[in-house]
């Protein structure tokens, strides 16, 4: 298989404290031997496991980057057993542009896996860590948050997968990360996924989404710290006691969780982000955005439950998801 342009600038697997980049040859406009700089940390210390920690895998998602900045600035090499790789900036050129996609190729990076060496600057980002980080790893962590798009209660997700007992081992490792919410996350377009990369490689997972918007907040922030130093420890790659807070636990059984939109306009939420809802209540209008005297457009739930994702902008298309309830499990 052709091998991937993409050269680490500093060791992988070296003692020691270790900033650099993964550099990706991009000949441009602007730049005609120019690469394509993704910051990555590595902090190693003997044997032990080790963490593949993402964030903006989507660039408009920011608890991941503030949360991965901070642990990659403040740990010392003699605080760690076994080895972190830290990638603040997964999708760098989204997270730049601060959009959801690449501005060079319009790539999402979470639907781009198992990606191409040879392919587009995603999909070469994709393919490094298919084939270079993920088969170092032990667990990895990949934040996320809604974006511009979308807002979410601060939740960790796990799937259901085949192999149950690695289900049980994200499982565990969700409940350590300690969100206020954690989900039993169904996905709805999960083609080309990073969760499905690692997953597939028998690797424990935990993601989130820790809020929206396209900003972080300083609750959200604090969240992503948390989870992350108690997954750490969890894993015995750092050491002290995990800060465990009540944690409200979700399931989403079907498709029936989610609300649609099937007309274009003016965005109204009915209830807000953790309230209860009963099947039918209406949980979002929408009003014509180019007439006055007509009545909106109701949404109704089609399971009762908490609301954990609404729309995020005050207008809304045909297409878009409006809300998404989640079941509360004893």
């Amino acid at each position: 298989m052709k091998a991937n342009p993409i050269s680490p600038t500093i060791p992988l697997d070296q003692d020691g404290v270790h900033h650099g980049f993964l550099k990706l040859p991009y000949s441009r406009d602007d730049s005609a031997w120019g690469s394509v700089m993704i910051p990555i940390t590595v902090i190693q210390n003997g044997a032990g496991k080790t963490a593949l920690l993402t964030g903006a895998n989507h660039g408009d998602e920011y608890e991941g980057p503030v949360a991965l900045q901070e642990l990659a600035a403040t740990t010392r090499a003699e605080d760690v057993t076994g080895r972190l790789i830290i990638v603040p900036y997964f999708n760098y050129p989204a997270f730049r542009a601060s959009a959801r996609t690449s501005p060079i190729d319009r790539g999402n990076l979470n639907r781009a896996f198992p990606g191409r060496p040879d392919g587009t600057v995603t999909e070469k980002i994709a393919d490094y860590f298919q084939r270079k980080l993920l088969p170092m790893a032990d667990v990895a962590v990949d934040f996320h948050s809604g974006g511009k798009t979308l807002d979410f209660v601060p939740f960790a997700a796990a799937h259901i997968l085949e192999d149950k007992g690695l289900q049980e081992a994200c499982y565990a490792a969700m409940q350590a990360f300690n969100a206020p919410y954690s989900v039993q996350l169904l996905e709805i377009d999960s083609e080309g996924m990073y969760d499905t990369a690692v997953e597939d490689m028998g690797t424990v997972l935990v993601t989130t989404e820790l809020g929206g918007g396209g900003m972080s907040t300083a609750r959200s922030n604090a969240i992503a710290k948390k989870g992350l130093r108690n997954v750490l420890i969890h894993f015995g790659i750092l050491q002290g006691e995990m800060q465990i807070d009540p944690s409200v636990t979700l399931d989403m059984p079907d498709g029936d969780c989610f609300v649609f939109s099937e007309h274009d306009g003016l965005f109204e939420i009915m209830v807000d982000l953790g309230d209860h809802v009963e099947k039918d209540d209406v949980v979002a209008r929408v009003w014509s955005p180019d007439r006055t005297g007509q009545a909106p457009l109701e949404y109704r739930a089609r399971r009762g439950g908490v609301l954990i994702s609404r729309h995020f902008p005050g207008m809304i298309k045909s297409g878009d998801c409006a809300a998404v309830i989640g079941v509360v499990e004893d």
